[in-house]
Parts: structure tokens; C-alpha cells; sequence
């Protein structure tokens, strides 16, 4: 049985599962299983390698995307200027596992949703999925500012730090952070909610609720939302691509 999987902690919001055995379904795929490995530490890693010899891949979530990349034995050039891994082949030769990371982030969340109108973006959180939203906006000319909790420095601010005029200038607002996913539903990202305005666009990778209240917030300003079905439903397609190379 040719078994793909996810590894996080914790896992119980993601509906990674659910896709693939919806695909394994829909595409008549036999005799392939998705599972979901709860890791509380990457200490358990190499254990879930050597005891799963059916797995060929696996998708990397919070808050392992940065600190799983020593642990592999190759990463392609993508995941390696992103800084964080989202995706692992695994390859078995003579019963020896052999590691390979990518990082399905930054395409997935550019074929998620228009962004042309937007210059500036404030991307809320700075670790491997907030590290892929900020290479993929560069990438097509939308410079990033990034806000976070614990972190200060050249290219990002604390959210005292937000300004109106920050603000109003950075249009597009993205949640990178797990701040609202299921189950802690009530959690919202601490931004000057009372400066949105019907130019700005609210993208939020959480998508599980499907409305967050970071998402709420912004429709009851008429402001532009989306959350990140989309987003994991192309990098699930990415993934499974790479899985079968």
C-alpha cells in the first residue's frame, strides 16, 4: 500500500486527508492511503521513516516547515530560497530512505487568487508559511512587511508598530499565522481592524473554519477576503505531483 501522509502538531484542523482520499476516489487511485502523524517533536522523525516502509511522501505543516529541512538529505532550489519545506519525496533504495524536500507553498498560493492592484502587503507572522507568501508576493513585484509577535528587525515590525498610514498603504493583509484555526476559533491576529477599508484584501491561510473572524472582520468593511482552500488544494495537487516523478 502506497502510503502518503502529513506531518505538525497539532493536525486535528487539517482536511489534507479528506482531499486525498476525495482525489484517490474521484481518480479511480487504488491501493494509495493519506495518513496524518502527529509529531509532538521532529525527535520522532526518523522513527516514523524507518517504521512507515510504505511511505513515499509526506506534506510538512506548522510548525515544522523551517525545522524539518536539516532532517532531509536534499531540498530543491525553490524550497532552498523560501527557507522552509512543505513537501517531501521519499525515495527507498536497498531499504535506505532517501529525503527530498520542495516547497509547494509559493505556487500554490500564486494560483490561489488575483492579486494585481496590490503594491504593498503586510504579512502577518514569520515562519515557513509566512516566508513562502513573502517570496511568491516578491516575486511578481508586491513588496512584503512583515509583522510578528516575537520578531523585530529589517523588514519587519511588532503589531504595536502598525501605523494608519502602514496601513493604508499595505492594501493586501495576509495571515500566515495559525492565529483563529480550529479549534481555538476565537483567536483573530491583534491589527487596527477600525483602518480596513473596501480597497484592502484579507487572504487568510487558515481555512478551517472556512470564516475566521480575521475573514469576518474584513467583509463587515467591504473589504476583498479570501481564506486558503484554495491554496491547499493546489499545493495538494503540487505535492502529489512531485510524490509520482
Amino acid at each position: 500500500m502506497i502510503t502518503y501522509g502529513l506531518i505538525g502538531n497539532p493536525l486535528s484542523h487539517s482536511w489534507s486527508a479528506s482531499w486525498f482520499y476525495a482525489k484517490f476516489r474521484d481518480e479511480h487511485i487504488r491501493d494509495h492511503v493519506y495518513l496524518d502523524f502527529p509529531l509532538a517533536s521532529l525527535d520522532e522523525f526518523p522513527a516514523l521513516i524507518r517504521d512507515q516502509p510504505d511511505l513515499a511522501g509526506l506534506n510538512v505543516t506548522i510548525p515544522y516547515k523551517e525545522k524539518i529541512i536539516p532532517f532531509l538529505d536534499e531540498i530543491d532550489e525553490l524550497a532552498a530560497k523560501v527557507g522552509a519545506v512543505n513537501t517531501i519525496r521519499i525515495s527507498r533504495n536497498d531499504g535506505k530512505a532517501s529525503l527530498k524536500g520542495f516547497n509547494t507553498d509559493v505556487p500554490g498560493f500564486l494560483n490561489s487568487a488575483d492579486f494585481s492592484g496590490h503594491q504593498h502587503a503586510l504579512v502577518l507572522g514569520k515562519g515557513g508559511a509566512a516566508k513562502a507568501v513573502a517570496f511568491a508576493l516578491e516575486s511578481i513585484g508586491i513588496s512584503v512587511l512583515f509583522v510578528s509577535r516575537s520578531q523585530k528587525g529589517p523588514g519587519t515590525i511588532s503589531y504595536d508598530d502598525i501605523t494608519e498610514t502602514i496601513f493604508i498603504k499595505h492594501t493586501l493583509i495576509v495571515n500566515a499565522t495559525p492565529l483563529g484555526t480550529f479549534p481555538a476559533v476565537n483567536e483573530i491576529p491583534p491589527i487596527p481592524y477600525k483602518w480596513l477599508s473596501k480597497g484592502h484584501f484579507l487572504y487568510d491561510l487558515v481555512y478551517n473554519p472556512p470564516v475566521t473572524h480575521f475573514l469576518a472582520k474584513g467583509s463587515l468593511a467591504s473589504a476583498r477576503t479570501q481564506n486558503g482552500l484554495s491554496m491547499l488544494e493546489n499545493q495538494a495537487e503540487l505535492s502529489f505531483r512531485i510524490w509520482n516523478e
